[in-house]
């Protein structure tokens, strides 16, 4: 891939962009970039270990782990849904972002401010993720972008409501997905992981990290998590 730099167009271009919706680039890294961003991972990871979420009033283990990167990162527990500053195990900071995905945010995202939060989700072999959406963040007008590493997945999508008819796609490592626009709020989740569609990781399974942008501009804080739907996994 090439050096990503930050995108400079006018507002109606932007606009344009943001209103486009789901929108798939199959390969956006290749190969070598895939393995030097794993590296970069698993530093990441010496820092903020994977844990296991929780869902909310049930305390029910979800079946990815996950962990996180930049200055907020999204957990959930018993408490809900919400974005915080530490990780929940270590109590300590989440580690920087790796500008690939800060090149990635500008370059695909058409928004002019930066990602705060990367959620990091690792998917076994039996993993999966339903149907949701992403609402706990207070701007809507920024994308959601996911790159995906190691093996393939059915990932599903609908509309804005749960009830809307879904389509499904084949993400393989590499793929690079944007909801913006009218998708932004729509429903998706994962249905499946293909094992052994990859020899990227290790020890097998997927790794999808997901940029967003949790507050609006100029707003440091985030506000009470809302309800995002069913993350049952």
């Amino acid at each position: 891939m090439k050096p990503a730099t930050q995108a400079v167009m006018d507002a109606e271009s932007a606009a344009a962009l943001r209103a486009s919706g789901l929108r798939l680039y199959p390969g956006y890294l290749n190969r070598s970039a895939q393995t030097a961003l794993v590296s970069v991972l698993e530093q990441i990871f010496a820092a903020a270990p994977l844990f296991t979420p929780r869902m909310p009033k049930s305390g029910r283990p979800m079946s990815v782990r996950m962990s996180n990167c930049g200055p907020l990162g999204w957990i959930t527990d018993e408490a809900g849904y919400r974005y915080e500053r530490k990780h929940p195990v270590t109590k300590q900071a989440w580690p920087p972002m790796p500008e690939v995905l800060i090149a990635m945010w500008n370059e695909l995202g058409g928004y002019p401010f930066p990602p705060q939060a990367c959620l990091i989700n690792f998917y076994g072999a039996a993993a999966r993720m339903g149907l949701h959406q992403d609402r706990d963040e207070e701007d809507f007008d920024a994308p959601v972008i996911s790159l995906s590493l190691g093996d393939s997945c059915l990932f599903r999508i609908g509309g804005i409501k749960r009830s809307d008819p879904t389509r499904s796609l084949r993400l393989s490592s590499g793929d690079a997905l944007v909801l913006a626009g009218r998708d932004r709020l729509a429903f998706h989740g994962v249905d499946r992981i293909y094992p052994s569609t990859s020899t990227l990781l290790a020890q097998g399974g997927r790794i999808n990290l997901t940029l967003r942008r949790v507050t609006r501009p100029g707003i440091e804080l985030p506000s009470r998590a809302g309800d995002s739907g069913d993350y049952r996994a």
